[in-house]
């Protein structure tokens, strides 16, 4: 009897999980779906202004977005980067001196971050500061009603609200990159000048040694993916939103996500092509 019981709840339960499985997954199709219309509507939109002469956004407003997105983030970058990599250069210098190996810190400290930390730190500092910021003001102007009486004017939001936002992280998420990257290799340096007895001389000569063109390009491609994807996340989550004041704090929260996991997850992948195809 028990284990027809068992039998029956695991039959009973199966077909919900499945049900629960592949309503998780329509739902992400159609916000995949959403994401790549209002991303080929902006392109047309765009392409539309430059055929006819026009600017393709307001210029006041991409140079508005581009400073709060770059150098309001540089602090938080500067300061994010350079403990990582004191932590990085620390540990990583304890546990090499067991082979007798320090030396090699510089090199697992600056291909580390080249590749990996600086773009991954980088895009997780914007999603969370500049991805919020989009998505809370959007969808406070959905919200009001803002976005469709700029529709009512003939303005165009996607070119007026769109288009600059994604155009500035595009392009200042690489400049932040380099900043955190020169940040964490300096985080490294002091520590292991302070602890781990490496002269900054040393330090830097064996960065030069070791640090290849393709990281940096690595790091550079990484950045300019981070940026376009954390940028169409926000502005569409923003514009997509419901409910009012309780939809605005809920599609910042899920914008934050959605960024995070899916630069992690571009990450993972982009990870795998390069050491595959590029080793």
């Amino acid at each position: 009897m028990a284990s027809d019981a068992t039998s029956l709840e695991i039959h009973g339960t199966t077909p919900t999980m499945i049900a629960k499985l592949g309503i998780l997954i329509l739902l992400l199709l159609q916000e995949l779906g959403g994401i790549f219309r209002m991303l080929i509507e902006t392109a047309s939109e765009i392409v539309e202004c430059i055929r006819q002469h026009r600017k393709p956004m307001h210029l006041e407003e991409f140079f508005f977005q581009t400073n709060r997105t770059g150098v309001g983030s540089i602090p938080m970058v500067v300061l994010l980067s350079v403990f990582i990599g004191l932590t990085m250069a620390l540990l990583t210098g304890y546990q090499l001196q067991i082979f007798g190996i320090v030396t090699l810190v510089p090199a697992v400290v600056s291909v580390s971050f080249t590749r990996e930390m600086g773009p991954l730190f980088t895009g997780i500092v914007l999603a969370s500061r500049v991805g919020a910021a989009y998505t809370a003001e959007l969808g406070a102007m959905t919200a009001d009603g803002e976005v469709d009486a700029i529709e009512g004017m003939g303005i165009g939001s996607l070119r007026y609200l769109v288009t600059p936002r994604i155009l500035a992280i595009f392009c200042l998420t690489p400049c932040l990159t380099v900043i955190s990257i020169i940040s964490g290799i300096f985080g490294g340096a002091f520590v292991s000048n302070l602890l781990l007895q490496i002269g900054y001389g040393f330090f830097y000569d064996q960065v030069m040694t070791y640090l290849l063109v393709k990281d940096l390009m690595a790091g550079v491609v990484k950045s300019f993916m981070f940026g376009g994807i954390i940028g169409l996340i926000a502005c569409y989550k923003g514009l997509s939103m419901r409910g009012g004041a309780i939809g605005v704090g809920n599609a910042t929260t899920q914008s934050v996500v959605a960024s995070i996991g899916t630069v992690i997850a571009c990450d993972s992948v982009c990870n795998i092509i390069m050491i595959t195809f590029f080793p």
